[in-house]
């Protein structure tokens, strides 16, 4: 402990120094030092302490301007210090601290002269017993990372309503409660199949894989929660194991990861289809709001409604304007406009068919006054006859015709049987000629 003693042997004179120039250690009730000097003089002693690590409990943590000020409980005491934590250092950091967390730090005696305040700078600052774990978990955190799972793309949506979902979580926990309390004011109908494993400790892991594998398994199961309350980094350590984290990632029912309060952050939340802040958050996220949804549903008929009022009855005026019209209000007289002209269409009409008719029937009769010209019918109106062999043959040449063979003669109006005489000589063919 440091005094201060007087110097009894100062006279009269000294008296008057001013007190910045008095050394605390030469104060006196005659010569007294400033306030200054004093806070300078203490400033300068504990600025000659190093630094030390001490371990304790965050009891408040006031965030001013990016630096952080607050105190540190003893673990098994009531001793309490305060310390500051500058921005700069606090951007080193990489633990998340809060209020509650055991922590170790490395803190420097400070001794603010101005305001004669004493306290600790921090220099580092960690959650106990955690540094080699936390480390471990940022490199597997980043191993996962350049893995793909905690890719957005590969997670799976969640369905819109549930009929049944999944709980792992602690028996008789909170965080159950919670979760079937908010998912049942949401929407009553809701089914729970709840498996219960530990949430911490060694047995933590392997009885929640086994409950996830279970519920994965189970075609009625919707989405699986996994869920427990706040804790400690050290209790939350089993949501970061790698096999869990995996597991999780290969499940092919969604899944929700609700561990602990806002700023806890295992690995699990960020492998998880959804991550949810707290197990109440969980609840109000998976399941919908029968209300809110009524209440959608009814915004939606009153819209439908209204759109199909203001469709049918925009058709309902278009129908009018269009019977307003002339054409549609009197039909008749678009008809009485065109009377005239179909008449006379057809007046026209009529006459080119007289016409091309009269043409045809003049022309049909010089054509069949043609044929009867060259018809041997009208050869034989003229007193021709044509005479046929028994065989058909047209008899051209009297040797065809020897004595005895018997011919057809055909004449203008029917035919004859004859019976040839033989040829006869040119005259006689002319005499019978001339009498025919």
């Amino acid at each position: 402990m440091t005094t201060f003693i007087p110097d009894s042997s100062m006279d009269a004179a000294d008296r008057t120094v001013p007190a910045d120039s008095i050394h605390p250690r030469d104060s006196s009730s005659e010569g007294p030092t400033s306030v200054s000097r004093l806070n300078e003089t203490i400033h300068g002693f504990v600025q000659k302490w190093g630094s030390v690590w001490v371990e304790g409990e965050i009891t408040s943590w006031n965030v001013r301007g990016g630096s952080v000020y607050g105190r540190l409980k003893d673990l098994a005491g009531d001793a309490v210090l305060s310390f500051r934590l500058w921005s700069s250092v606090r951007a080193r950091i990489t633990d998340d601290l809060k209020v509650g967390d055991r922590v170790v730090t490395c803190v420097k005696p400070d001794y603010y002269a101005k305001g004669g305040d004493f306290g600790f700078v921090v220099s580092q600052m960690r959650h106990a017993g955690l540094g080699a774990q936390l480390e471990r978990l940022e490199r597997l955190r980043a191993q996962l990372r350049g893995e793909g799972l905690f890719d957005p793309a590969r997670k799976k949506r969640l369905p819109f309503l549930p009929h049944c979902i999944g709980l792992i979580t602690g028996e008789r926990s909170d965080a159950e409660r919670d979760v079937h309390r908010n998912a049942e004011l949401r929407w009553p109908q809701v089914r729970f199949r709840t498996v219960h494993a530990a949430v911490q400790g060694d047995r933590c892991v392997p009885e929640v894989l086994a409950a996830l594998a279970s519920l994965d398994a189970d075609p009625e199961i919707d989405v699986i929660i996994i869920a427990r309350g706040g804790g400690d980094p050290q209790t939350l350590l089993g949501f970061s194991d790698e096999r869990l984290v995996r597991a999780v990632a290969a499940a092919s029912t969604p899944v929700v990861s609700a561990i602990g309060h806002e700023n806890d952050h295992p690995l699990l939340d960020d492998v998880a289809d959804l991550r949810a802040s707290t197990p109440t958050d969980a609840a109000k996220r998976v399941v919908p709001d029968v209300g809110e949804q009524r209440a959608l549903v009814a915004q939606l008929r009153a819209r439908l409604t209204s759109r199909l009022t203001a469709r049918v009855g925009h058709d309902i005026a278009q129908l009018e304007q269009l019977r307003s019209r002339p054409v549609l209000r009197d039909p008749e007289s678009l008809l009485t406009g065109r009377t005239h002209d179909l008449m006379l269409l057809a007046a026209r009409g009529r006459d080119i068919v007289d016409r091309r008719m009269d043409a045809q029937s003049r022309r049909v009769a010089e054509l069949r006054a043609t044929l009867r010209a060259l018809s041997p019918a009208s050869t034989l109106a003229r007193g021709y006859a044509i005479a046929h062999l028994a065989d058909g043959t047209i008899v051209r040449d009297a040797a065809q015709a020897p004595a005895g063979a018997r011919m057809t003669v055909t004449l203008d109006r029917g035919s004859i049987a004859a019976v040839s005489e033989g040829e006869v000589p040119e005259s006689g063919a002319s005499d019978a000629g001339t009498k025919l």
